[in-house]
């Protein structure tokens, strides 16, 4: 907002001192985010800047912690790089390997957690929905609580014997924990909460003569509900889904609670780098999904403007 003209020397400075404080917090919240990245192409294996580097000699710099991530677990790293290394890289490498589990866990996590999220707005945003604010308030906690004691009360649920199984004797009760299954359901539950907030914040401005207007015309309510209503809040289930997504995809504590050690994800395969061998290739790492975090926001921003634009709104 620009300064107006007839502003007092009082009202001039208050901006001024305002803006700078806004750029001080700015630089405090991105400022280990950005040191990340140049990090990340350090030709030493340091977590420092090393003076090669602050006088960007071009010698400081190498690519060598993004080729460690295609080479690192790989039968043959040092093979030439034709359509067998690529194969090799495919089925052996550490990082591709991980990258492949978060992937599918996380999207897996994300369409239950839409599908739920999406069911829960619906009835939460009903006036004649009874003891609505307990109802929001329990399917939010996860987002409330802090993360270690989910986790642990997630454990103790999973290991009993809720889930059929068919075992070499036959028909047994086996665990979710150690399971994929249970990794997901786990991610849903942690997913869910980002879901029914964009939901119901999307269904709030909507108008619900529409859905009266689609039943005078002959629709009856699954009709009313896929032609009408989902098509103008699927901006915020999309949203809502891709905050789960993030939120599976960065997930630590409840992987290292509920997985086994074959059941590895980026960040577990970063955790167990922090702590069994550092190596620079985590920043090469950490990059990547701050790229990643980018693109996801530019679609919510954009996801943002076109519910502004459906609703009749003035994007800002």
């Amino acid at each position: 907002m620009a300064l107006p003209v007839y502003a007092s020397p009082l009202e001039k400075l208050w901006h001024y001192a305002y803006l700078v404080l806004c750029a001080l917090i700015f630089v405090f919240l991105i400022a280990p985010i950005i040191i990340i990245i140049p990090l990340s192409f350090n030709a030493e294996p340091y977590f420092t800047f090393t003076d090669k580097m602050l006088t960007f000699d071009p010698e400081g710099y190498s690519l060598r912690w993004y080729d460690k991530l295609i080479t690192f677990g790989m039968a043959e790293p040092d093979a030439p790089r034709n359509m067998a290394f690529w194969l090799d890289f495919w089925h052996n490498a550490t990082w591709m390997q991980v990258a492949k589990n978060s992937v599918i866990i996380g999207v897996c996590a994300t369409v239950l957690s839409a599908g739920l999220g999406t069911v829960a707005a619906l009835g939460l945003t009903r006036p004649e929905m009874p003891f609505r604010k307990q109802i929001t308030a329990v399917l939010i906690s996860p987002m409330i609580v802090p993360i270690i004691i989910s986790a642990t009360g997630m454990f103790f649920f999973y290991s009993g014997k809720w889930v059929p199984n068919v075992g070499p004797d036959g028909f047994e009760w086996g665990r979710l924990a150690g399971t994929y299954a249970g990794i997901i359901l786990a991610h849903a539950a942690l997913g869910i909460p980002f879901v029914i907030i964009t939901v119901t914040a999307t269904l709030s401005g909507f108008d619900q003569s529409l859905v009266r207007a689609a039943a005078s015309l002959g629709a009856n309510p699954r009709t009313a509900f896929f032609r009408v209503v989902m098509p103008l809040i699927m901006p915020g289930v999309i949203s809502g889904g891709l905050f789960a997504f993030v939120t599976s995809f960065d997930e630590v504590v409840a992987v290292l609670f509920i997985a086994d050690h074959t059941q590895q994800t980026i960040p577990r395969q970063m955790w167990n780098g922090i702590r069994e061998q550092i190596s620079p290739a985590i920043l090469a790492v950490a990059t990547l999904l701050v790229l990643l975090s980018i693109s996801m926001l530019t679609v919510l921003e954009l996801l943002r403007r076109r519910s502004e634009r459906l609703r009749g709104m003035t994007p800002s």
